[in-house]
């Protein structure tokens, strides 16, 4: 049994993501001590709050958390979660922890925020069809623009805009949507996330 650690930006419930973690067998605890978070088999950022308070609530253990991070702890992003692991976001102040180069910028979509069921497309299609999952839950009015697109393994369509569904580079891999959302499929891509980072 692992230690999946979810790190608390103190700004939303933690319950349903909890539980669909906890339903890979691992024990699942919740930190909100940025340094004390990568003490820890798997990091996991949630997706739940803005980008300038949890880029604050990380401040104080960023490099502690990004050093982890480049030496090889996994870790796991959803929604915000994903957004964190990029440079800078335009939602507001504070810095990403900047293992994914490049940066978060507002959605092109009349419709913003985005919010409901869309379809995901894998660039491959390893884990997604593993699940099953076609279609995601999303809430957002933010999506991440990498420097290098190499690093997205699935993406999604909302009106105008085209942006990364999923990430990843290396040991480290990210969502824009809520898999613990997603119906059984969603939860099912969640463990296989999970699999994937801890092997």
């Amino acid at each position: 049994m692992k230690r999946l650690t979810l790190f608390d930006y103190g700004a939303g419930n933690l319950h349903s993501l909890g539980k669909a973690l906890a339903e890979t067998g691992h024990d699942v605890r919740v930190e909100t001590d940025p340094r004390r978070a990568v003490e820890t088999d798997l990091l996991v950022l949630p997706g739940v709050g803005a980008f300038q308070l949890a880029a604050a609530r990380m401040a104080s253990g960023r490099e502690e958390m990004r050093a982890a991070l480049e030496s090889g702890l996994p870790a796991i992003g959803i929604c915000l979660g994903m957004q964190l692991l990029f440079d800078e976001s335009e939602e507001g102040e504070g810095r990403g922890l900047g293992v994914i180069p490049g940066r978060v910028e507002r959605i092109r979509s009349p419709r913003v925020p985005h919010i409901g069921w869309n379809g995901v497309e894998p660039v491959d299609e390893g884990a997604f069809a593993r699940a099953g999952l076609e279609v995601a839950y999303y809430a957002h009015s933010f999506v991440c623009r990498p420097e290098d697109e190499r690093v997205v393994t699935a993406w999604t369509t909302e009106g105008d805009d085209r942006f990364p569904a999923a990430v990843r580079k290396d040991r480290i891999a990210g969502v824009q949507f809520h898999p613990e959302k997603s119906s059984r499929e969603g939860v099912a891509l969640l463990a296989e996330m999970v699999r994937e980072a801890l092997r």
